[in-house]
């Protein structure tokens, strides 16, 4: 999480070091992105801070991502970063060609997300292109989804785009029902944020709306998180929101403590996909 004063807290499983921040992380932060065991942190100078697993080089930040920076998305082993150019770079795991960057994500592009094995990027025209796995069809864009897309989210076999009208756009895999958009959710969306099996929506009244797998309660919405929510973020099987009064509230999987809040937050932003 990131709190107001640009700082990122972090907790849960540490077996990568990835809940252990880095002194270039404890200050002058603007976002930040949760990876399945790796973290970014974009600065207020457009240079990226990465820390956690580096099996693949994901948290072996090139060069080229250290100015100009404006977005950035943590995947499963891989991580990406958007050029104030709107180009794209990507490193780390390329197993399933992630980070193979085609030549229409070098340019034009507004807004990223890394899944799993595959990532997704907006483009200035509203259409999202994909690459990567696509075993469950994750990186096949739907037509729906080549045109009024404002944001997006990649998760583990599945991908999500929230279009200017409210509705949601899913693809992917759908043996959890990860990608069968309610009713709730075709209207009315402020932002979307995917998990693996499972998906979130944020309405324009605050409340938060989930669907797909259930296992750990990932999909049973508190209470709390059914008004006055600014921000959402969907993990592997746990989910955040943000509230008005700067609160966190979390549920879903807890075995490793990642859905207990450390107590007096001020928080700014949570993570995102």
């Amino acid at each position: 999480m990131l709190k107001a004063d640009g700082f990122v807290l972090a907790w849960g499983l540490n077996n990568y070091q990835q809940t252990t921040v880095p002194l270039a992380a404890q200050s002058g932060v603007v976002a930040i992105s949760a990876g399945s065991g790796h973290n970014l942190a974009l600065k207020a100078d457009g240079s990226v801070v990465a820390w956690g697993d580096n099996t693949f080089g994901q948290t072996t930040v090139p060069t080229a991502a250290l100015t100009k920076v404006v977005a950035i998305s943590a995947g499963g082993a891989h991580s990406l970063a958007l050029k104030a150019d709107g180009s794209v770079l990507a490193w780390g795991s390329n197993l399933a060609d992630q980070c193979s960057l085609p030549i229409a994500a070098q340019t034009g592009v507004v807004a990223i997300s890394a899944g799993a094995y595959h990532s997704l990027a907006l483009k200035t025209d509203g259409s999202v292109m994909a690459w990567g796995s696509n075993g469950y069809g994750e990186a096949s864009v739907p037509p729906e989804a080549q045109w009024g897309v404002t944001s997006l989210s990649a998760a583990g076999q599945h991908s999500l785009a929230r279009k200017a009208d409210g509705s949601v756009v899913a693809w992917g895999d759908n043996n959890h029902g990860e990608s069968t958009v309610p009713l709730a959710a075709q209207s009315h969306v402020q932002a979307v944020s995917a998990g693996y099996f499972y998906s979130l929506a944020l309405l324009d009244d605050g409340s938060v709306l989930a669907w797909g797998d259930n296992f750990a309660g990932q999909t049973t919405v508190p209470a709390a998180a059914l008004g006055d929510v600014l921000a959402i973020s969907a993990g592997a099987a746990q989910n955040l929101a943000l509230k008005a009064d700067g609160s966190v509230v979390a549920w879903g999987a807890n075995g490793l403590g990642q859905s207990t809040v450390p107590a007096g937050l001020n928080l700014l932003t949570i993570p995102g996909n």
